[in-house]
């Protein structure tokens, strides 16, 4: 099978390593070198399964990009970035960004993590079954949500391991340091507020009150998914 990917960099050198390496692999590429046209490609060629957005672009910002990407369709974002700080990885995931990779790109992880957001995309295979929790289905691979309304709402990689993990552990707390290890990163600090950030997302998106929230805080302790 091939799995049509959206490249959207400047960088032409770097396209052409990137189409070198894949090129008998199972990803095929369409390029946007500006970003001008990437909206416009997402919304008439619906092959394309994943991004790959750089975040400095000519003719637009790569992070409203990838949000944009995010808001009218169910690709996988990558963003690539030169830079590495922990404020920079948060606000692409808070943008929608399924991955982050700093550049340099190693072309290598670049593949692997293709593949691995593939497969929880579930563009591998073809499953119906959902964990459920409550009022709460959740897929435990291809990033769908349904809540009790019977809405179902798209989850962004980061945001479907928190909450898979939280559903695991339902009525216990789940540190922010062990959360932060389910979405990859091994440097979390007590100020990292990746998890937060990915926490807020999902109450959004589960529809929670002020007066009754699903994932509940507990102080100290990290977050929890209150008994149903």
């Amino acid at each position: 099978m091939t799995i049509q990917v959206l490249l959207v960099e400047d960088d032409s050198l770097l396209v052409r390593r990137i189409q070198s390496h894949f090129n008998n692999s199972e990803f095929s590429f369409i390029v946007d070198e500006t970003g001008a046209n990437a909206l416009d490609i997402v919304r008439t060629n619906h092959e394309i399964k994943l991004a790959v957005v750089d975040i400095v672009l000519p003719s637009v910002d790569g992070l409203v990009l990838a949000k944009e990407i995010n808001l009218i369709s169910d690709i996988g974002v990558v963003v690539l970035s030169s830079r590495d700080s922990q404020a920079d990885r948060i606000l692409g995931l808070a943008q929608g960004a399924d991955d982050y990779i700093c550049k340099p790109v190693d072309l290598l992880e670049l593949e692997l993590r293709l593949k691995a957001l593939a497969k929880r995309l579930n563009l591998y295979q073809n499953s119906d079954e959902y964990i459920e929790y409550s009022d709460i289905k959740v897929h435990p691979e291809h990033r769908t949500l349904i809540v009790s309304n019977g809405e179902e709402i798209r989850l962004t990689e980061a945001e479907h391991k928190v909450l898979i993990s939280l559903i695991g552990n339902a009525g216990k707390p789940t540190s922010r340091e062990k959360l932060s290890e389910e979405i990859g990163q091994s440097d979390w600090s007590p100020s990292d507020r990746t998890v937060d950030v990915l926490v807020g997302r999902l109450r959004k998106k589960l529809g929670d009150e002020k007066e009754q929230k699903r994932i509940v805080t507990v102080r100290g302790k990290g977050y929890m998914i209150a008994l149903g």
